[in-house]
């Protein structure tokens, strides 16, 4: 579907306003602005770790392959591949390095993997990793129950992965968990979020993602921990990680591009569901971040068809439907456009008899089957598993 239809072809974020003052009689102006906003948004693409390793269902290495693949021809510049933990923990990563080493690395898309310690590290960089991340959090009872350890006791751990990763000249990306609430302290201390990053940077982070791990965030709430974060690392530093337990995740998101922050993280489909509520959504969706900043004028490089098309490809091979509200309501519109074409041809057919054939009607959206049926062909054959992960950002 072209989606260029649905958009103004410019942004018109400031209006003027004119009107005559009854006291006086004279012409007052006024101005209001919405925004400003990025021009550019780099989008980091979390669905094929953070996403798939909170899913309860365990996907083949083959098709993490291909769902990595496909995120990569959507002119995504950043898709997250892996995670080199302990198979114990996270079974959904258990395939990391056969992942890693399947994908088709483009030139100019990068593959953060993440590595929890010095071992993760090394065998990440084994299996062929250019850039890494590491996790703290701004709660002790999370990252105690999350990773066994103390904030200081894995600030420690990551100053060797920072340390062996300058000596290899790989990045490293830092994750901030529980920024705005943790599931055991209710309530996080900005101050503490501040401490955190502020000791990711300065370990070598060169990006600090800033997570709502549970949700629970709001848009007054996100612009003052912008506003303390940003007065200890450059705002450049700062990427947001919105979690839509809530449904606040876009407006938090508005709120981070109007205070200029110009990197979210979020998945394709909104995989990976929160793992404190039961039922609850999880991540951002990809596709309903692009379609909010396509209408702000703000270019993310991002084909939206084809991001899309592989929203509706993994959903359909994971069971469900995508938890994308742009998704479903393109789609199906996709599929009553295809459906209505469809039953008129057909009605055209039976008056015709020389032209009388057999024809189809998508109880589906024919994207998805298309998809299906020329690159996974297994798809029921999937093995299922409770998620028993204790990694979550």
């Amino acid at each position: 579907m072209n989606l260029s239809r649905l958009f103004a072809t410019t942004s018109k974020n400031v209006i003027h306003s004119r009107f005559i003052s009854k006291s006086t009689g004279s012409t007052l102006s006024q101005m209001k602005v919405f925004g400003p906003f990025p021009e550019y948004v780099k989008i980091v693409e979390v669905g094929p770790r953070d996403g798939l390793q909170n899913e309860k269902q365990i996907v083949q290495a083959k098709d993490k392959i291909q769902l990595i693949n496909s995120l990569s021809a959507t002119g995504l510049s950043v898709v997250e591949a892996t995670s080199f933990v302990s198979p114990k923990w996270i079974p959904q990563m258990a395939d990391n390095t056969q992942v890693l080493r399947g994908i088709t690395q483009l030139e100019g898309v990068s593959y953060p993997c993440l590595t929890p310690n010095l071992r993760g590290f090394e065998a990440a960089y084994e299996a062929g990793a250019k850039e890494v991340a590491i996790f703290a959090a701004a709660s002790e009872t999370f990252s105690k129950k999350n990773i066994n350890a103390t904030i200081e006791e894995s600030l420690a751990r990551y100053k060797d992965v920072c340390d062996a990763a300058k000596d290899k000249n790989i990045k490293v990306r830092g994750y901030v968990s529980c920024v705005l609430g943790c599931p055991y302290e209710t309530t996080t201390s900005i101050d503490k979020v501040v401490e955190v990053s502020k000791k990711l940077y300065d370990l070598g982070c060169y990006e600090i993602s800033l997570g709502d791990t549970i949700g629970v965030g709001t848009p007054g709430a996100t612009f003052k921990l912008l506003q303390a974060v940003s007065s200890q690392i450059p705002l450049s530093a700062i990427a947001v990680h919105f979690h839509d337990t809530y449904g606040q995740a876009l407006a938090n998101i508005l709120t981070s591009l109007q205070y200029g922050v110009n990197v979210v993280d979020s998945s394709v489909s909104g995989l990976g569901g929160c793992p404190y509520a039961k039922g609850a959504t999880g991540n951002v969706a990809t596709e309903d971040v692009l379609y909010m900043m396509k209408d702000l004028g703000i270019n993310c490089n991002v084909d939206m068809d084809k991001l899309m098309e592989t929203s509706l490809w993994i959903s359909k091979l994971l069971g469900r439907s995508p938890s994308s509200k742009v998704s479903l309501a393109l789609s199906h519109k996709t599929n009553n456009n295809n459906t209505a074409t469809t039953t008129t041809t057909t009605k055209l057919a039976e008056n015709s008899p020389q032209q009388k054939q057999q024809f189809f009607i998508p109880t589906s959206c024919p994207i998805q089957d298309e998809t299906l049926k020329s690159k996974t062909p297994n798809f029921e054959q999937q093995k299922s598993s409770s998620s028993s992960s204790l990694v979550f950002n």
